[in-house]
């Protein structure tokens, strides 16, 4: 994504450096970095306050305890580094439709809206099929 200013990150750079930090996360604590869990994990932190005894009672739950641990920092730290990367570049922008999105379909918000989450949906289904 360029900035304002015409200066982006190298997709390049930026590639080689995730794969640097996998690498990392592996070597030096055993662990692959994913989010899918997170989601599954947050979902069920919620569903705790409404219902604990459920929870607990899951088969997938007791295997996957939902709680805050490393891999939930994870994904909290690529929204904030991804928030940081595009304040600094001043390509930070607040929009609810894209300009992609606008020259193709309109500036339908709704649309834009029901369209993200279903793809959101299929991406996560097809990330826990995978078991990532």
């Amino acid at each position: 994504m360029k900035s304002k200013d015409g200066s982006s990150w190298s997709p390049y750079l930026a590639g080689g450096l995730s794969g640097l930090v996998s690498i990392f996360a592996v070597l030096t604590a055993d662990k692959f970095l994913g989010a899918s869990t997170t989601f599954v994990k947050t979902a069920g932190m919620i569903e705790q306050l409404f219902s604990p005894e459920r929870v607990s009672a899951m088969d997938y739950f007791i295997k996957e305890v939902p709680n805050i641990d490393w891999q939930w920092m994870f994904v909290v730290g690529i929204f904030i580094g991804a928030l940081l990367s595009a304040v600094t570049s001043k390509s930070f922008q607040w929009k609810a439709v894209p300009d992609m999105w606008a020259d193709r379909f309109g500036l339908n918000v709704p649309k834009r809206a029901f369209v993200a989450f279903i793809g959101g949906a299929i991406a996560m289904f097809g990330a826990r099929l995978a078991d990532g």
